[in-house]
């Protein structure tokens, strides 16, 4: 059986939600992001006109568009406007994946025989439209990569399906930088060896693939001729990451409760940028010397930044030790996961921060998840 991969993705979502707001927005340059040396995180399709692009610092942003207007981003409502799309979709479809905030993948194998897929896929992103007032793009194939690089070239609320023999002929033309796993680095290489289309990537032998690139060449040679078998993967599947510490003695030290708080989530936040989740809900456990337990929790724009959560937690902390009691439990936990990437929601953060948590992450990924972290991190 053909699969039927459909790939959805909000249209300039963190715009069309401040346009919501603001009707006066409609039509106008906008960048939404923060301060003078933050990053752009969203910019409308009239500021890309000028070369305005998602993590530009805002600086630059503001030389080549000077009249676009600079909103500091609202996660919360972003955040509850994700919810809201979300539920539209998931009632009318048996497998969605949320990837991020604002994309989504539907598996609709085997229900062309019922309805029609891209007759149905047409019903939901109306209902979306209906129910939001988001505008919301859309590309149907037999696969995710195909699928997401339909809706790149649709947008804005574009209706795309590429058929199974339609595959090559679209793909072929296309800069291999539309290939979803192409950074930088990655295209500059093949650029200097003359591969710089679809097409001659996807004839050039896996076999030199796998020796410029490694175990991902072989990947990126599938990709390049329309082959990918990744599956939908539910996004609730993981619902949450967790951790907790059992005193050897039971503690009343709040000072060393706070340090080892900060150490969970630091820890906790690295792992979620590795598997790149994004967290909506945090909580806090403790649990008392009589062994009452006492939990509390918030809802949180979605983010996987250390300095963010790290305030979310110290201030339930605040709330959930009610008692001058010893404690023998802590334990942090996130949940309501989704897939994503944290720099998409730092509206306040510099160049020099996000550079910071990349610098942190690569050491801690070659010497450990302990190797590096703040100072009041350090358990004591």
């Amino acid at each position: 059986m053909e699969r039927a991969i459909v790939h959805m993705d909000l249209d300039t979502f963190f715009v069309s939600c401040e346009r919501l707001k603001n009707s006066e927005l409609e039509k106008k340059p906008i960048i939404i992001g923060g301060g003078d040396r933050g990053v752009v995180a969203s910019c409308s399709y009239e500021t890309r006109f000028f070369g305005v692009r998602s993590a530009m610092p805002i600086k630059m942003a503001l030389k080549l568009c000077p009249e676009a207007r600079v909103i500091k981003g609202d996660m919360e409502m972003y955040s509850k406007m994700s919810y809201l799309v979300t539920e539209v979709i998931q009632e009318k479809v048996p497998v969605l994946e949320k990837a991020s905030i604002d994309e989504f993948y539907l598996d609709l194998s085997g229900m062309d025989k019922f309805f029609g897929c891209y007759q149905w896929t047409n019903e939901i992103v109306n209902a979306v439209t209906k129910n939001t007032g988001l505008p919301i793009s859309f590309a149907l194939s037999t696969n995710k990569t195909v699928a997401k690089i339909g809706t790149g070239e649709s947008k804005p609320t574009g209706r795309f399906e590429i058929r199974e023999q339609n595959i090559k002929p679209f793909l072929n033309p296309l800069s291999i930088k539309k290939i979803p796993m192409v950074g930088n680095v990655t295209f500059q290489l093949l650029s200097r060896l003359g591969v710089r289309t679809i097409e001659t990537l996807s004839e050039t032998p896996v076999e030199v693939l796998h020796q410029l690139i490694g175990k991902n060449g072989t990947e990126l040679w599938k990709k390049a001729n329309g082959i990918d078998d990744t599956p939908i993967v539910p996004y609730s599947e993981r619902k949450s990451i967790s951790t907790e510490n059992t005193f050897s003695q039971d503690t009343i030290d709040v000072q060393n409760l706070r340090s080892i708080l900060s150490g969970m989530v630091e820890q906790l936040a690295f792992q979620l940028r590795q598997e790149k989740w994004l967290t909506s809900t945090v909580s806090v456990k403790i649990r008392y010397s009589n062994f009452d337990t006492e939990t509390k929790q918030c809802r949180v724009p979605y983010t996987s930044a250390d300095h963010m959560l790290l305030k979310y937690v110290h201030e339930l902390f605040k709330k959930v030790y009610t008692r001058r009691m010893r404690i023998r439990l802590i334990g942090v936990k996130f949940t309501g996961l989704v897939h994503g990437c944290h720099q998409m929601n730092l509206f306040e953060d510099t160049e020099e921060l996000i550079s910071l948590y990349q610098t942190m992450d690569k050491i801690k990924n070659r010497f450990g998840s302990t190797s590096v972290g703040r100072a009041s991190g350090l358990l004591k």
